[in-house]
């Protein structure tokens, strides 16, 4: 079941994004952050483990983000993923977002649901104030990819 995010599921979503995190495939997220932006956070909850998460984070007027998106292993190719981000361009739609960006290192995924890969330099200088404090900046190797809604 896809449902928003609440502050007792922190520990498993940060439990689940950094587990990946550790195998260099996203960026790592402390309990801060994820406290601080709980509202961005869906969760696919199952028998009462979040084995699934993705955050829509509002970057500007007509620009959000797809973050965080993770999915247990033992879980993967089952949908779950995908589900999660059609709910966040659901809600960006509802949100009268016009453009739902990721940056990722899985394009392929994000292709089969219609996002299109872009130049980094695309994005507005905003977007990558997170980025100054990760530890791959400035040799980060993850692609842009932007869908129109």
């Amino acid at each position: 079941m896809i449902r928003k995010a609440n502050v007792e599921d922190i520990p498993q979503i940060q439990a689940l994004i950094n587990k990946f995190a550790g195998q260099d495939r996203m960026l790592p997220r402390s309990l801060n952050e994820l406290y601080e932006n709980i509202r961005d956070f869906w969760v696919y909850e199952e028998r009462g483990k979040i084995t699934g998460c993705a955050a829509l984070h509002f970057s500007w007027k007509d620009l959000s983000e797809i973050k965080s998106l993770a999915v247990e292993k033992n879980k993967q190719r089952r949908g779950i993923g995908a589900a999660l981000a059609r709910t966040c361009l659901e809600e960006a739609k509802r949100f009268k977002t016009k453009k739902v960006f990721v940056l990722t290192y899985e394009a392929g995924f994000f292709k089969k649901l219609g996002f299109k890969r872009i130049k980094n330099s695309m994005l507005p200088h905003k977007i990558w104030a997170e980025c100054i404090n990760c530890p791959k900046f400035p040799n980060c190797k993850e692609v842009a990819m932007v869908k129109i809604i």
